[in-house]
């Protein structure tokens, strides 16, 4: 029976669940931040399968008792309330299974880090870039409605205002996890207001978001990291144009797939604190090769899913805001709301719930289960 299989499954998880409860309290362990970091997150995601074992388990034999009683209790009183207990688990054992089934599909062992998000104005002029600005604004609406911290880490305002250009950290619970969904081309179509004729213009921004590199991830010899410093340019007050705190490093990384030496270029201007700068182009430099050197990862991961909403690839155009309509359509599961003005003010966890159920009905038959 499947039930069986499922149960088989979690059963057999159970010892690998103790060790890691043992070895997360080695103090060899703990002084091995990367493999303690792991270990800590294998823990946390063996615990709710146990925890769902445990539920799972105890509808099955409830179901299967009360299954027993109806075959061999007389008493009428006796066999109703087992009647209703096997109607009850028979009810919620769906439910349960489809949690098993899921949580025993393996994890993308990204998602459960911080994100850089990267929009950038696309075809469309100024319009592209007052179209970034407003997507930017969405995501910030949103990070804020799930208590997650977004960072400006370098900014090019457009002509007319939005962004050309802005990219910024998102730190949190499961936000690569959560905002991968959003990779891809994202398509505008409104009457911009430099139109005196009133006719509808198609733009486009593009939105990237990659892993954000933890200091472990990457091997980086900051004795090589060449630092200039200088003074910003702009808006900002005295101090930011008259004190050096802006900074630019340089740094040699050998291409670990070809062999060649490539110069990183990176600045940061974003604080007044000259050393929050560095920090800050530290890990943009970490998120630079890391995403570099995890290409190869990221493209076998996609290609063994085969799915279009976890593929994060940006010739796509993954979704349409008509704005004469009030319409959004994300083109890759064929969903269309007439929310415009909510879902820009931030309301997208419906569009992305939805897309992590399609990615999970991929996995689930890849996985055969």
């Amino acid at each position: 029976m499947a039930e069986n299989t499922l149960l088989e499954k979690l059963n057999s998880l159970a010892p690998r669940f103790e060790e890691v409860g043992t070895l997360i309290t080695d103090p060899d362990v703990i002084a091995d931040q990367a493999r303690y970091v792991r270990l800590t997150r294998e823990y946390k995601d063996l615990e709710a399968l146990m925890a769902v074992r445990k539920t799972y388990a105890a509808l099955l034999k409830n179901r299967d008792d009360s299954k027993e009683i109806l075959l061999n209790e007389s008493d009428p009183d006796l066999k109703d309330m087992a009647r209703e207990e096997v109607a009850e688990c028979e009810r919620r054992l769906p439910e349960i299974e489809e949690q098993v089934k899921l949580k025993l599909v393996p994890k993308d062992p990204e998602d459960a880090k911080n994100a850089i998000l990267e929009i950038r104005g696309g075809t469309g002029g100024d319009e592209a870039a007052l179209f970034a600005g407003d997507l930017f604004r969405m995501y910030a609406k949103y990070c804020e409605s799930k208590g997650w911290k977004m960072e400006v880490s370098s900014a090019s305002e457009g002509a007319a205002g939005g962004f050309k250009e802005i990219v910024c950290s998102v730190t949190g619970a499961d936000v690569y996890g959560t905002l991968k969904y959003e990779s891809g081309v994202h398509r505008v179509q409104r009457v911009p207001a430099t139109e005196t004729q009133g006719r509808v213009h198609t733009s486009a921004a593009t939105v990237a978001v990659l892993p954000e590199a933890e200091a472990f991830d990457v091997v980086i010899n900051e004795g090589e990291i060449k630092w200039d410093t200088f003074r910003s340019s702009g808006a900002g007050g005295q101090n930011v144009n008259k004190v050096e705190s802006g900074v630019r490093l340089r740094y040699n990384w050998k291409n670990p797939v070809t062999g060649s030496v490539e110069e990183i270029l990176i600045e940061c201007t974003e604080t007044r604190d000259q050393p929050k700068n560095k920090e800050r182009a530290l890990a943009r430099l970490r998120t630079f090769i890391y995403d570099r050197e995890h290409q190869k990862y990221t493209d076998d991961i996609a290609s063994r899913r085969k799915s279009l909403v976890s593929t994060g690839d940006r010739s796509a155009k993954i979704r349409t805001y008509n704005y004469p309509q009030g319409r959004i359509t994300d083109h890759r599961i064929n969903y269309t709301v007439y929310n415009l003005a909510a879902f820009m003010d931030g309301d997208i966890q419906e569009c992305i719930d939805r897309l992590m159920v399609a990615e999970n009905a991929e996995r689930l038959r890849e996985a055969d289960l």
